[in-house]
């Protein structure tokens, strides 16, 4: 860790611990019997104006030394958050167990100032809500001056990009945007509900801008034929849209991979071992998903991997991924929904504990499109990369979508034997919401993780 000192203020950036107090320990027994091996976990107490990072753990009952860690100015830090458990904690000798957590900035995203320092968080009791007694550190220099140029950042995905592999019986499949317009998506609006304007292949004559008011959305052609057509996609057109940003401060570069699909098919109910195969509930029309590569900017290493499924998603660490020519990484796309996996099978989205919920398979094809070779830079904002026009519209790429789920769902109910009627009916409540309606969806900008962080 290196710091610079600031001349505006007179006290150092590093100072060491006025003392520790003890959080707990495996050995609390009422007796005076030495334990030394035992496990001690101590809290660096910080002098005024600084601010600890993290916890001191021993095998002895001794206090550490002073001079062990440091503590940080509290300018140079930033709030951080709890996340994720990582054991609890439990002794024969203790009364309390000690929950440990994972840490990481609370402001994080774009904009986000605070840099992970990888230490952990631990208490008795955890709440979300909770101010923590450690900080992490905050990068103060807005010039961002580890992140990658232009010619790094081709660099990178030409060294990282993943191959992207769709289901062998997907029948939506990606496309460019440019092939979506020429090939017949059209622009309604309020004011012309039932006639639509014919896109051009860069969307320089959609709405600029705004926000998602509902004035605007994007529908296929009217003519089957040409509307069948598009739903397919087109493969050979498919490409990779690349939003790069900085994340945790700048020490990491998030390369965020959009991929276009001109249709979402419809979903699989799962419960137990039955598999019910809707007919329109979760079908819409400009599937955007994505995933996000995070490389280190001090070594430039792939550090990591978002997939972004539906409404969440997770982190994949960089050696429990599937790697295919070299470095490059393999993304499952789902059959019909398109959200990404880092292997194959059957994901169920819901509670997978019950086995209830929508089903999602992926799963090695032909299908698939190489993001190392077709991709397109369309955002760096940091660099001042031009945009191109259809990113700036903000509006649905999907009209509105109402299903009448329920009596798709009662149809199936009926036919079961009367003894089990109620309890099916029972489960299948339990499914997500969006199986009972959809909203139009909206392009990359609009998304939440655009400018903030992923969903973890």
């Amino acid at each position: 860790m290196a710091m610079r000192n600031n001349s505006c203020y007179n006290m150092p950036p590093l100072s060491k611990p006025v003392d520790y107090s003890l959080l707990w320990s495996s050995n609390e027994g009422d007796d005076d019997e030495s334990f030394d091996g035992c496990g001690y976990f101590w809290l660096p107490q910080s002098p005024e104006g600084y601010k600890s990072l993290g916890f001191v753990v021993t095998n002895t009952s001794e206090k550490p030394d002073l001079e062990e860690v440091k503590c940080v100015r509290l300018d140079l830090t930033d709030t951080c958050e709890a996340y994720g458990l990582i054991m609890d904690i439990r002794s024969r000798f203790s009364k309390m167990p000690l929950s440990i957590r994972n840490t990481r900035p609370l402001h994080r995203g774009m904009y986000g100032r605070g840099v992970s320092v990888g230490t952990f968080f631990c208490g008795y009791s955890f709440s979300s809500c909770e101010e923590l007694s450690i900080a992490c550190l905050k990068n103060l220099d807005s010039n961002l001056h580890a992140m990658p140029n232009i010619d790094q950042i081709h660099a990178l995905v030409t060294h990282y990009g993943p191959t992207v592999f769709f289901h062998p019986d997907e029948v939506y499949l990606p496309s460019s945007v440019s092939w979506f317009f020429e090939n017949g998506a059209l622009l309604y609006s309020n004011s012309s509900s039932s006639i639509g304007q014919a896109i051009d292949s860069q969307g320089s004559n959609l709405p600029n801008g705004g926000t998602n008011d509902g004035t605007y959305w994007i529908d296929l052609p009217c003519d089957n034929n040409r509307r069948q057509n598009l739903k397919k996609g087109n493969l050979e057109s498919a490409k990779l849209y690349i939003h790069v940003k900085p994340a945790l401060g700048g020490t990491f570069t998030d390369i965020v991979m959009w991929v276009f699909c001109p249709f979402n098919g419809p979903g699989t109910v799962k419960v137990g071992l039955m598999n019910i195969s809707l007919s329109k509930v979760g079908e819409h029309v400009g599937d955007w998903e994505h995933f996000t590569l995070r490389v280190s900017n001090f070594s430039g290493e792939l550090w990591s991997v978002y997939f972004s499924q539906h409404s969440g998603g997770e982190w994949v660490e960089a050696f429990d991924l599937e790697f295919i020519e070299g470095n490059k990484s393999v993304i499952y796309s789902s059959k019909s929904g398109h959200a990404s996996y880092s292997r194959p099978g059957s994901y169920i989205q819901g509670s997978s504990k019950l086995g209830i919920g929508v089903r999602n398979d992926a799963a090695l094809s032909s299908y698939c499109v190489h993001s190392s070779r077709k991709f397109e830079i369309v955002a760096a904002e940091y660099l001042g990369v031009k945009e191109p026009c259809w990113l700036q519209y903000m509006r649905k790429w999907g009209p509105s979508i109402v299903y009448d789920s329920r009596t798709e769902l009662d149809k199936i109910i009926d036919v079961l034997p009367p003894v089990v009627k109620n309890s099916m009916r029972n489960i299948l409540n339990k499914l997500p919401l969006e199986l009972y309606g959809e909203e139009g969806p909206t392009g990359p900008k609009e998304k939440n993780n655009w400018i903030g962080d992923e969903r973890w």
